[in-house]
C-alpha cells in the first residue's frame, strides 16, 4: 500500500471513533442501529464500498435507510454491481471493519484484506460509488461520513443521488453497469413506458367493463409517497391517491407502512371508515414492500389484508397465462421450441394454502430457506422466477438467454401475424420484464403492475382476494440457552437435531386438521422461532403452543438443568 493511501486512511479513521460496547453485525439489512451511534460505521462501509467497487473493476451503491424501522434508526448497505445486495463472502470483513477499535487495527485489517482480495490499491484505477438515502432527518449527516470514507480511498469518487427509494438506487446500479442510463428520470420512464404498455394490450373485451380505477395508497410518510406523487402524473389510466406522504407532519413508520398493515392488520393512520370497499395498498418506509388491503366494514380497524402471497399468485397467473398463448399450438411454422421454465420460490413462512393453491394451478413451486438472498439465488435458476415474501417482498427475474429468444420471437410473430394474441403475450410478457425492478424487490413497480393485471382480468380486489382463503397460523419465539443446538435441512422445514425433536413436532401436528408446524433458529438470538399452521385459528394456536413446549423441554432452560 501506497505511503500517500495509508496515511489518509490513518486520519480518515481518527476522525470517527466506533461506539463503546455496541457489536453492529451486517446482514440482509445492512448495519442497523439508532441513527445517533452510526457515523462511524457508515464512514468504514464508505471505505468498503470503495474497495468493492475497485474489486470488482464496476459502479456499485451505498444506501441510508432503515426500511421499515422507527425514524430514529438508520442503517446502511451496499448494493452489488448487478444490483443486489452485498456478495455475502464480504460480510464478516465489514463486521471486523465496523467493530475494529483503533485506527492501527482498522488499517491492519484492511492491509491484510487488500492483498488476500488482490484489490488494486494504487490510485491507478478508479472506482465510482452512487450515494442514496431516504427522507430520515439523520440521513443527510451520514451520507457525509459516507463520502468521507469513500473519499479516503485513492481514485474513489461519489455520486450523491439525494433522496431515493432503496430499489431506485438498485436499478441504477444494475442500469449503469449495463451501460443503460442510470437517472432517476430514467427509472420513472421505463416503468411508466412499460405500463402504458401493458394498459394498451388489455383485451377489449375488459376494457369496456366498468372496473374502478382508483387505487388508494399508504405512503408510510416516507419517501415512497414522496416519489408515486412525481410517477402518478406519468400514468394514463389509472387514478392515484397518495396519503401519508410525509408531508403532512406524520412520523415515518408510526402506525403506517406495510410493515405495520401486515402484522397488526388493522388500517393504517390516515385511513379511516368512509374507505370501505376501497382498493388499498401500502408501502414500507424505504418502497421495497407492498401489501393490499381493504376495509370491510366501518364499525371496526380490521383490513381484509392481500400479502405478498396474493401478490405472487396474481403474478403467477398472469405470467402462465401469457406462456399458454404465446406456446399455443397452430404456429408450428414459427420456431416454437423454448418452452420457458417458469418457477416459483417460497419460504416455509408462506401460508400453506398459497403454496396448495400454486401448486394446483400447475406452477413449480420451490422452498429456499428464509431471507432474500435465497429468494433472489433460487429464482435467477430459471428462465421465469417468481418470489414473494408474505411481508409484500419479492419481485420476477427472466433470465437474458429467455428474453434474447422472446424479442427475436416477437419480431418473428410481428413478421408472420402481427396482432395475433401470440405476439400480444410476447409484447406483455417484454412489458412486463422492463416494468418490473429485476434487481430487488420494488413497491412502487410492483404496484403498477398489480394495477395492470387487476384491469387486464377486469377483477376487483375482492374477486383477486379469494382466489383462496388463507390457514389461520400463528408464530412464537421460545428461549433457549443454545440456539445452534436446532440443525435444519428441507429448507428449514425439517429439523435433524436434536435427535427425536423432529419425531415429537410430527407427532403432535398430525393431531391437527391441515395441520403444518416448523421451528427454526432465530438468525440474531438465543431464541427458537415456532410456526404454526392449522384449520382453525384456535388449533393452530394450539399447536404451536405444543410445539413450544415440545422445544422447551428438549433445549429451554429448564433441560439445561436436567
Amino acid at each position: 500500500m501506497k505511503e500517500e493511501q495509508r496515511l489518509l486512511l490513518l486520519h480518515s479513521s481518527s476522525l470517527f471513533f466506533p461506539p463503546q460496547g455496541v457489536k453492529l453485525s451486517y446482514g440482509t439489512a445492512g448495519f442497523r442501529a439508532d441513527a445517533s451511534i452510526l457515523k462511524s460505521t457508515v464512514h468504514r462501509v464508505g471505505i468498503l464500498a470503495a474497495l468493492r467497487s475497485l474489486k470488482t473493476q464496476s459502479v456499485v451503491g451505498l444506501m441510508i435507510t432503515a426500511s421499515h424501522n422507527k425514524v430514529t434508526d438508520n442503517g446502511v448497505k451496499i448494493v452489488d454491481p448487478s444490483g443486489g445486495m452485498l456478495t455475502q463472502e464480504w460480510e464478516p470483513f465489514a463486521d471486523q471493519l465496523a467493530s475494529a477499535q483503533t485506527p492501527e487495527a482498522f488499517l491492519s485489517l484492511i492491509t491484510e484484506f487488500v492483498e488476500k482480495e488482490k484489490i488494486p490499491l494504487d490510485g491507478v484505477q478508479s472506482a465510482e460509488i452512487l450515494l442514496g438515502r431516504d427522507t430520515r432527518p439523520s440521513g443527510e449527516s451520514l451520507l457525509e461520513a459516507a463520502k468521507q470514507g469513500i473519499s479516503s480511498i485513492l481514485g474513489a469518487i461519489a455520486l450523491d443521488l439525494g433522496i431515493l427509494t432503496t430499489p431506485q438506487l438498485h436499478w441504477m446500479v444494475r442500469a449503469r453497469n449495463k451501460g443503460m442510463k442510470a437517472t432517476e428520470p430514467a427509472y420513472f420512464e421505463q416503468i411508466s413506458s412499460s405500463f402504458r404498455c401493458l394498459v394498451d394490450l388489455i383485451p377489449n373485451e375488459t376494457k369496456s367493463s366498468k372496473m374502478d380505477n382508483t387505487v388508494v395508497v399508504d405512503g408510510a410518510d416516507g419517501v415512497g409517497g414522496e416519489k408515486l406523487e412525481v410517477l402518478k402524473s406519468m400514468l394514463t389510466s389509472l387514478v392515484i391517491e397518495v396519503r401519508n406522504t410525509g408531508k403532512g407532519g406524520g412520523l415515518l413508520n408510526d402506525g403506517v407502512g406495510a410493515d405495520y398493515v401486515q402484522k397488526e392488520k388493522v388500517v393504517p393512520r390516515g385511513f379511516c371508515s368512509n374507505d370501505v370497499g376501497l382498493r388499498c395498498a401500502s408501502l414500507d418506509g424505504d418502497a421495497d414492500r407492498l401489501v393490499y388491503f381493504s376495509v370491510p366494514t366501518s364499525s371496526s380497524r380490521k383490513i381484509d389484508l392481500v400479502d405478498g402471497d396474493k401478490i405472487l399468485s396474481l403474478f403467477a397467473l398472469f405470467i402462465k397465462e401469457q406462456l399458454s398463448i404465446l406456446t399455443k399450438e397452430g404456429t408450428e411454422k414459427l420456431d416454437n421450441s423454448y418452452h420457458a421454465r417458469l418457477g416459483v420460490i417460497q419460504t416455509a413462512y408462506a401460508n400453506g394454502a398459497s403454496t396448495d393453491y400454486l401448486k394446483q394451478s400447475g406452477l413449480e413451486v420451490i422452498f429456499t430457506p428464509t431471507g432474500v438472498k435465497h429468494l433472489h439465488e433460487k429464482a435467477a435458476q430459471f428462465d421465469i422466477g417468481i418470489y414473494f415474501e408474505a411481508n409484500g417482498h419479492g419481485t420476477i427475474l427472466f433470465s437474458e438467454s429467455w428474453l434474447s429468444w422472446l424479442e427475436a420471437r416477437n419480431n418473428e410473430l410481428g413478421l408472420a401475424s402481427e396482432g395475433s394474441e401470440q405476439q400480444k403475450a410476447a409484447l406483455r410478457l417484454l412489458s412486463v420484464s422492463k416494468l418490473i425492478n429485476q434487481a430487488v424487490g420494488d413497491a412502487l413497480s410492483c404496484l403498477l403492475l398489480v394495477e395492470v393485471i387487476l384491469q387486464h382480468k377486469g377483477w376487483s380486489i375482492h374477486k383477486w382476494n379469494e382466489l383462496y382463503q388463507d390457514l389461520p397460523s400463528r408464530q412464537l419465539k421460545v428461549k433457549v440457552v443454545d440456539r445452534t443446538a436446532v440443525a435444519t435441512t428441507n429448507a428449514e422445514t425439517v429439523a435433524i437435531s436434536p435427535p427425536g425433536i423432529q419425531e415429537a413436532i410430527d407427532a403432535e401436528t398430525a393431531k391437527y386438521p391441515k395441520g403444518r408446524c416448523f421451528i427454526r433458529p432465530s438468525g440474531t438470538e438465543d431464541v427458537i422461532r415456532v410456526y404454526a399452521e392449522a384449520s382453525t385459528q384456535e388449533a393452530a394456536d394450539s399447536l404451536a403452543g405444543s410445539v413450544a413446549k415440545i422445544v422447551d423441554r428438549f433445549l429451554g432452560f429448564s433441560s439445561s438443568q436436567q
